[in-house]
């Protein structure tokens, strides 16, 4: 039985689990969260909401509710614009470190591009090191063939769109496909 329907897990650890647990509970002063079986205060989502409502409906000073819930005013604004976005699933943190690819800029994808011969395969291991020797850039040659695979579908940046009688499900091959070599290698550094 894997550990997600284990009966003997604890709420605690399910709150670990799914990245809503609060690390500081004690900073928590509503009295609904003392002693209470349906306020948690080790359940971030559910001190956020809370917390939001009090501002919204009961009328308390952002300052004085974000002392009140332990967290800082910012944290307060931040939970305001996610829940206004994203509702009651807004509130639950976010998983941190980067969103995407952090190396890889136009100006990347453009030098991987203009090394690419139409209708040769890829060869990411060899762009790998180029990147490494002319822009001091380490890229797993994986994530090479990812960006180059994605960057196959978008629209040409001279104007046109890819080959589209080219299977890209297949490994990423010529990914200059409708577009010119000097379209692409107009955009290398």
């Amino acid at each position: 039985m894997s550990a997600k329907y284990d009966s003997k897990r604890t709420k605690t650890d399910v709150l670990i689990e799914e990245g809503t647990f609060n690390p500081t509970p004690e900073k928590v002063r509503d009295p609904k969260f003392r002693g209470s079986e349906f306020f948690d205060p080790h359940d971030a989502v559910q001190v956020k909401y809370e917390m939001l409502r009090r501002v919204s409906i009961d009328k308390v000073s952002v300052t004085e509710a974000s002392d009140e819930y332990g967290v800082s005013r910012p944290t307060y604004y931040q939970a305001k614009v996610n829940f206004d976005m994203a509702g009651i699933a807004g509130l639950v943190p976010t998983k941190p470190g980067p969103r995407g690819p952090h190396k890889i800029d136009d100006k990347v994808v453009a030098f991987l591009q203009a090394q690419l011969a139409p209708g040769e395969p890829v060869r990411a291991r060899e762009l790998a090191k180029l990147l490494r020797q002319e822009l001091d850039i380490e890229l797993h040659p994986r994530s090479i063939e990812r960006v180059l695979k994605k960057a196959a579908g978008k629209p040409c940046r001279d104007g046109g769109m890819p080959d589209p009688t080219v299977d890209h499900r297949v490994p990423v091959r010529g990914i200059a496909q409708g577009c010119s070599r000097r379209s692409a290698a107009a955009y290398s550094p």
